[in-house]
């Protein structure tokens, strides 16, 4: 009998993500250590050759955190790509969680941005080792002296200690890995406890079940090994267990200190989840890890089939989905207007977009995605506390004593040349000042607090518009104030339609009812009676468009002849609208929900 293979050394293993503000060039970072290290042949080298998905290649983003194995001057470096938006930030949680240390990436021209704030605080929390490095220092804009004294100054990492690299050339590439394995530590673990390894990824393949990425913390994972799931509490036998170097490759032990991925053939998704214990099922160790936090989701918003046929497709690919991105949260729920479908949460609007957009491309769905909400907290006159994510589900306003709304600590970065339209947009969106602090001449720090129905919509876009793209923001939850919120509801033909409804502060309510109403009118096609189009707070109209009758020439006939005979004719025609108007149901094509609930208008 053969013996098998000898697992390797922690002591010549390094964990590593990389983390950055969005384009900062961490993805071009990746591509160059695979290069340097003889990963991918140069043959099928391509840029961003991690970014495995087509909407990460359009749109120029990475979504998911990605990981490969390589090997430089006898070590084993695990890296982990990571997404850079905000929107993504458990991905990089979540990775962080496999790692003992982060490369911090930084613009030489831009210098420290939101998310490079947040996303070293991170690292820091989870106890990482922070190798700090300038990128792009070959741009002609490029200026490392300012930007490594702005780390000093804004992070404490050491000026000197801060690398200079071009992600684009690959200068000072090779440098930055001897760094890593000069000061991330190597991974701790003891080969001969109970085996625990934390499942920090998944996807569903259709031939082979959940395919799991996996860091062994403990123990050894072998492929003819039973396993079981600790929180899901099942048991598997492994199919396969092998490393990623990008391409999957088997191998018979994992060890202490490795990362890699297991197949064992599990078609139930929920039994996979991002965080669950991986042990033995023969000596199972007593504890679980410490997996992840739930996320919160932010935004809220309804997702229906086009066709109805397409409920159980659309619910099992969000089940699928679920697997791959675990912020995503999902019930079902009915709308009078769009029928069956799913009251979804996700963790912002650029996130809301992608899951979108990845449903209706990976799982070939038509889909409807109602305008986006936040979750407010009702308090009822009989002391009783409602938690409402749908508009439709607010309370009568005679029942309501005051309602309570989600608020973000947002945190902005930007030239200071660009302050006064900055602080002009956030009074306008309603937000409150915290702190504002210089960290140079050149750059401003601003930290606010703002509804988070105010960030939504379009707060991103109108703040990239008005600094040319040079500020930079970041969020978290800053828990619920007491604000004056209204429903506005869109009733068409004297008919509520609930997918319109929306909950808005008080004093936007006008502006808001009198849009959509102005913006159905051009959408809803004209019938043989004229059909209102009214905005109304509980009782109360605050706007109305009418879409007026398609008019038949019912005197073509009389040609000549008493008046009378016209006068007939036409009296008879409007009986017949009168009663056509109190029988007729108005129906909304789909294109005018679609139209009417686009984001990008």
């Amino acid at each position: 009998m053969a013996t098998p293979p000898s697992l390797i050394n922690p002591a010549k293993i390094r964990n590593f993500s990389i983390i950055a503000h969005i384009d900062h060039g961490k993805s071009t970072l990746s591509d160059r250590i695979l290069e340097i290290t003889g990963a991918v042949d140069p043959r099928l080298m391509r840029a961003q050759y991690l970014d495995s998905m087509d909407i990460e290649r359009e749109r120029g983003i990475t979504i998911k955190a990605q990981n490969v194995r390589v090997n430089f001057e006898d070590h084993i470096l695990q890296l982990i790509d990571t997404p850079g938006h905000v929107d993504f930030g458990y991905e990089v949680s979540r990775s962080l969680a496999a790692c003992e240390g982060a490369v911090l990436l930084v613009d030489a021209s831009q210098g420290i941005q939101a998310q490079t704030l947040a996303n070293c605080y991170q690292a820091l929390e989870n106890n990482l080792e922070i190798v700090a490095c300038l990128n792009k220092i070959d741009l002609p804009a490029a200026d490392p002296d300012r930007c490594k004294e702005e780390l000093e100054r804004v992070l404490g990492i050491p000026a000197e200690e801060v690398l200079a690299i071009s992600a684009k050339t690959g200068e000072g590439v090779p440098e930055l890995l001897r760094a890593v394995i000069q000061r991330v530590p190597a991974p701790q673990g003891d080969a001969e406890a109970p085996l625990r390894g934390l499942i920090f990824d998944s996807y569903y393949d259709q031939y082979r079940g959940v395919v799991s990425s996996v860091r062994i913390m403990e123990g050894t994972l072998s492929s003819n090994q039973k396993i079981r799931l600790m929180q899901a509490a099942q048991n598997y036998d492994i199919e396969e267990i092998g490393m990623r170097t990008p391409v999957n490759v088997p191998v018979t032990r994992l060890g202490p200190g490795e990362v890699g991925y297991l197949i064992a053939g599990i078609k139930d998704v929920a039994s996979a989840r991002s965080g669950e214990t991986v042990t033995t099922a023969v000596h199972p160790a007593s504890d679980a890890l410490d997996g992840y936090r739930d996320p919160k989701p932010m935004v809220f918003c309804g997702i229906y089939p086009i066709d109805g046929d397409e409920l159980p497709d659309l619910r099992d690919a969000l089940d699928k989905l679920k697997l791959n991105d675990a912020s995503v949260t999902f019930e079902p729920e009915a709308s009078h207007a769009l029928g069956i479908g799913f009251r979804c949460g996700f963790l912002g609007l650029l996130h809301m977009e992608i899951v979108r957009e990845r449903l209706e491309r990976e799982f070939n769905l038509s889909l409807i995605a109602t305008a986006p909400s936040v979750v407010y907290r009702a308090h009822l006159t009989n002391g009783e506390m409602v938690i409402v994510d749908n508009p439709v589900e607010m309370p009568d306003p005679s029942r309501i004593d005051y309602i309570e709304e989600p608020i973000l600590e947002i945190n902005i970065l930007t030239p200071s040349e660009y302050l006064g339209p900055v602080m002009d947009l956030c009074q306008s969106r309603r937000a409150e000042m915290i702190k504002m602090e210089y960290l140079s001449t050149e750059r401003v720090e601003m930290r606010y607090k703002i509804p988070l129905s105010e960030v939504v919509i379009d707060f991103f876009d109108a703040l990239k518009s008005r600094t040319k793209g040079y500020a930079s923001l970041d969020y978290e939850p800053g828990g619920y104030i007491t604000s004056q919120m209204v429903r506005v509801d869109l009733l068409i033909n004297h008919e509520p339609v609930d997918a319109f409804s929306t909950v808005v502060h008080k004093s936007n309510a006008d502006y808001y009812g009198r849009k959509m109403a102005e913006r159905l009118k051009e959408l809803i096609p004209r019938q043989m009676f004229d059909v209102p189009i009214q905005a109304a707070i509980g009782g109360r109209i605050i706007s109305r468009e009418t879409v007026k009758a398609v008019r038949k020439d019912v005197l073509a006939k009389c040609y000549g002849g008493d008046i009378t005979r016209k006068r007939k004719l036409l009296e008879k025609q409007k009986e017949g609208k009168k009663r056509m108007k109190n029988i007729g149901r108005v129906e909304i094509p789909q294109e005018a929900f679609v139209a009417a609930l686009k984001l990008e208008d």
